[in-house]
C-alpha cells in the first residue's frame, strides 16, 4: 500500500506524519457516504448551519496556537504568518457561518397570476484539491462555503500539508455531522477519484494539473473552479517613494519564502536609468533584510522552500540569468545548514520574454524590469499568461489610475503589496491564472450552489 508522508522542510529527518494512501475504491466509499450526510444537512435549518460553523470557528480559536506550531512544523510558515493564518481561518468559519442565512433567492414580476422566484440549492459533493502553502486557510476558504450553502465535502491535501489537514478534520469531527467533512489523504489517482466522484470541484496548484482538473471536470458537466498561479507585476511610478516601496515589494516577494501565488515575481521601476537605480538601491537593502532562518522564531520573516526541487528552482533559475548575461543582485544562493532554505534573490538585465520573467518560480525570487513611461509599464505588466494581481505604487492619481484601467488582472492593489488577500471580497485572476468562478466573499456560495426557477401559479 502506498502511503502518504510529510516532512519539516526546515528539519528534513523530523516525519511530521505518514499515512496510508486513499484508494480510489475508498474515495467511492467516502463519497457515498458524504452524499448521504448531505442530504440530512441540507435538510437542517439554517440557524443549524451557522451554529456547526460558528462551533468550528470557537474551536480553533481555542486551539489557535496548536494549529500555528504544526504549520510552522509542516510547511515552514514564519511565526507570524503562521498565527495570522489561523486568525484568517477562524474569521472565515465566522464569516460563513453568518453566510448560512444569505438570500436563497429573488422574487420576480410574474407573468401570469401567481409568483415568480428563484431559489439556490447546494449542488451536493464539493470534491476540493488544496495546496500546501496555506494548509489551513485554502481548505476552510473552500469548504466553508460550501458548507454553508448546504454541501458536503471531500478534501485532498497536498502530501506536504496532509499532517494539518487531519488536524481539521479532527477539529471539524467534533461540531460536524459524521462524514460530512472528509480529507482523504493521497496523491493523483485520488485527487482525480474525488473529481470524478464529486459534484462541484474546486481546486488551487499549478497551471498543468489544474487544466487537467478543469477538462475532466468539463467532460462529466460539472462545476469547476481552478486557481493557478500568477506572475506578479509591481510597478512603481516615478514619484513613489523608493523605500517605502521597496519595503512593500520586498515583503510581499520574499515573506514565506515567495511561496503565495499573489507574490510578487516582476518589479517595472517606470524611468530612466536614474530612477531606476534609486529604487533597485532600495530593493537591494529591503531584500538582504530579509535573511533566511528558522521559522519557529520571533522576527524570522523568510523560512525554507518547502522542497528540495524547490530550493533547485531558484538557484536553477538565477543560473540561467547569469547565462543569459543578466546580474544577481541579492541571494541566489543555499544555505548552509539543515531544510531548504535560498537566500532571497533579485535579478536583473534579462528580456521581458526570458522564461524566468513569464514563468512561476515558487519562491523568493523577484526580476527587475524598466519602462520609459506607464504604457511601458503596463504592456510589460501584461506581457505574461498570468493575470491574478498587480500592485501600483505612487502618488499621481491620473497615472495610478491609467494603470488600473491598463491592466487586465483580476486584483489590483495601489499603494500596497500584492500578496493579502480580504476573504470577504471575491478572489480570482485571469488567463492561465484562474478558471471558472471566483472564489471567496459571497461569490463562493454561487460557486457552490445551482440556482433553479420556480414558477407558482394558483389552482385554477
Amino acid at each position: 500500500m502506498s502511503v502518504v508522508t510529510s516532512v519539516s522542510p526546515q528539519a528534513p529527518d523530523d516525519v511530521v506524519v505518514e499515512v496510508p494512501e486513499t484508494s480510489v475504491a475508498d474515495v467511492l466509499k467516502a463519497a457515498e457516504a458524504a452524499r448521504a450526510a448531505q442530504r440530512e444537512w441540507w435538510r437542517a435549518p439554517a440557524p443549524a448551519r451557522a451554529a456547526a460553523l460558528g462551533a468550528a470557528a470557537a474551536a480553533l480559536r481555542a486551539r489557535a496556537d496548536e494549529a500555528a506550531t504544526l504549520v510552522i512544523r509542516e510547511v515552514g510558515k514564519p511565526r507570524v504568518e503562521a498565527v495570522g493564518e489561523v486568525g484568517r481561518a477562524v474569521a472565515i468559519l465566522e464569516y460563513y457561518a453568518q453566510a448560512a442565512y444569505a438570500p436563497l433567492g429573488a422574487t420576480l414580476p410574474a407573468s401570469l397570476p401567481g409568483l415568480l422566484f428563484t431559489e439556490r440549492r447546494p449542488h451536493g459533493v464539493a470534491g476540493l484539491v488544496t495546496p500546501w502553502n496555506f494548509p489551513l486557510a485554502i481548505p476552510l476558504w473552500k469548504a466553508a462555503p460550501a458548507l454553508a450553502a448546504g454541501n458536503a465535502v471531500l478534501l485532498k491535501p497536498s502530501p506536504d500539508a496532509t499532517a494539518s489537514a487531519l488536524w481539521l478534520a479532527d477539529l471539524l469531527a467534533g461540531v460536524l455531522p459524521a462524514d460530512l467533512f472528509r480529507v482523504l489523504p493521497g496523491g493523483a489517482d485520488t485527487g482525480t477519484a474525488i473529481c470524478d466522484a464529486a459534484d462541484v470541484v474546486s481546486f488551487t496548484g499549478s497551471v498543468g494539473v489544474g487544466g487537467q482538473v478543469v477538462a475532466r471536470a468539463a467532460q462529466r458537466g460539472v462545476h469547476v473552479q481552478a486557481e493557478m498561479g500568477g506572475q506578479n507585476a509591481a510597478i512603481v511610478l516615478h514619484d513613489a517613494d523608493p523605500g517605502v516601496a521597496a519595503a512593500q515589494i520586498a515583503g510581499a516577494a520574499m515573506g514565506f519564502a515567495g511561496q503565495k501565488c499573489t507574490a510578487t515575481r516582476r518589479v517595472v521601476v517606470v524611468g530612466g536609468e536614474q530612477r531606476a537605480a534609486a529604487v533597485i538601491e532600495a530593493l537591494v537593502a529591503a531584500v538582504r533584510g530579509l535573511q533566511p532562518g528558522d521559522p519557529s522564531q520571533a522576527g524570522v520573516l523568510v523560512g525554507p522552500v518547502i522542497a528540495p526541487a524547490a530550493r533547485s528552482k531558484v538557484l536553477d533559475a538565477t543560473a540561467a540569468v547569469t547565462a543569459a548575461g543578466g546580474r544577481v543582485l541579492a541571494g541566489g544562493t543555499s544555505v548552509d545548514r539543515d531544510g531548504w532554505f535560498v537566500t532571497p534573490t533579485l535579478l536583473d538585465g534579462i528580456a521581458a520574454d526570458h522564461p524566468v520573467a513569464t514563468t512561476e518560480t515558487f519562491g523568493p525570487m523577484a526580476v527587475v524590469q524598466r519602462a520609459a513611461d506607464v504604457a511601458e509599464a503596463v504592456a510589460l505588466a501584461e506581457g505574461v499568461d498570468f493575470g491574478l494581481v498587480t500592485s501600483v505604487h505612487g502618488r499621481d492619481m491620473g497615472e495610478i489610475l491609467e494603470v488600473v484601467r491598463g491592466v487586465q488582472t483580476g486584483m489590483v492593489k495601489v499603494n500596497a503589496p500584492t500578496t493579502g488577500v480580504d476573504f470577504w471580497a471575491p478572489f480570482g485572476g485571469e488567463r492561465d491564472s484562474s478558471y471558472g468562478q471566483r472564489e471567496q466573499g459571497l461569490a463562493a456560495l454561487d460557486f457552490y450552489s445551482s440556482v433553479r426557477t420556480i414558477t407558482l401559479s394558483p389552482h385554477p
